[in-house]
């Protein structure tokens, strides 16, 4: 039975490199076998029907035809629609719901054993805020994540791989995830 898929790329369409078109990308997915892709902006958001269950082998497969393809391999953080709504409704920051690019979700490859949340904290400001839930940091920072000194080591500190999305962006992929899904 198909299953609602969603693959987020990392390093992709950013200053210049590592260019992939979205068009390519679902053609990349349709080829791979997987049903009903759509893309979410510029930034290697996608949604599919898949009857395969391996996460972590669509997602080695996906690099492996990007490199293919591109010449350039782009990290791929490939999730259920179950874990996408599961941060959605465990969001610590309901309040900056309302100012959707305050608010980053990192989704990390793999639990963090071993986070080193002390070391965001020093780094922290008055007005931020972080949660680590499950397989999901949370970053509100009101201030703006380019002027963030913990937003620059979340990577560092967790010791796992992670991708992240503003709020609105979450939202938006999750809207695609359920209309595949229905």
């Amino acid at each position: 039975m198909a299953k609602t898929i969603v693959a987020l790329l990392r390093g992709i369409n950013v200053g210049g490199r590592n260019k992939l078109p979205m068009k390519e990308l679902r053609s990349i997915l349709s080829k791979l076998g997987h049903e009903t892709v759509k893309t979410y902006i510029q930034s290697g958001n996608a949604v599919f029907r898949s009857d395969r269950s391996d996460l972590t082998e669509i997602g080695v497969e996906i690099g492996q035809a990007i490199t293919q393809h591109f010449g350039f391999t782009p990290q791929v953080m490939v999730i259920g629609l179950d874990m996408l709504e599961q941060a959605v409704a465990q969001n610590p920051y309901p309040e900056a719901a309302e100012y959707p690019k305050t608010l980053h979700l990192y989704f990390l490859e793999k639990t963090a054993t071993q986070p080193n949340l002390a070391q965001l904290t020093e780094r922290q400001k008055e007005s931020e805020h972080f949660s680590l839930i499950g397989r999901v940091f949370y970053l509100h920072a009101p201030e703006g994540i380019g002027r963030s000194k913990l937003a620059e080591r979340v990577e560092k500190s967790l010791g796992v791989a992670t991708t992240a999305r503003n709020w609105r962006s979450v939202q938006k992929i999750l809207d695609l995830a359920r209309e595949i899904t229905s």
